[in-house]
């Protein structure tokens, strides 16, 4: 079924793709958030590859999210696990993709745990 929202957004996604684009140095931290979850990826744009990747089925978390309440507080979770993650592979700068989404609520969790997990942003 057409949704009218969900095209604003990819349209909105693709605005911003044209600016932000990651490398090995500086990988792309893109953010997809679903009904229920939140997905993260690093990824080298120039190679085509994603790094590495963390959500909240992420068996690291199990334990961690069963105590969270509420999804902000289970997305912050997700953010420094991305930012544990990436500085076991030596990466320490991100750029920060929202694909679309509005700044705030779950996404902006996502990026305040990276940041206060160590990823620069």
């Amino acid at each position: 079924m057409f949704n009218k929202n969900n095209t604003k957004r990819i349209t909105k996604k693709a605005r911003i793709r044209r600016k932000v684009s990651g490398n090995s140095e500086r990988p792309r931290m893109s953010v997809f958030r679903s009904l229920n979850g939140i997905y993260v990826q690093l990824i080298d744009d120039t190679k085509g590859v994603t790094l590495l990747e963390a959500s909240s089925l992420s068996p690291e978390l199990a334990d961690e999210l069963k105590s969270a309440k509420g999804k902000i507080s289970k997305s912050k979770l997700v953010g420094k696990l991305v930012a544990k993650k990436a500085a076991e592979k030596g990466i320490t700068v991100a750029v920060f993709d929202r694909s679309g989404y509005q700044y705030h609520g779950r996404v902006k969790a996502v990026a305040d745990g990276a940041r206060e997990g160590g990823l620069v942003i």
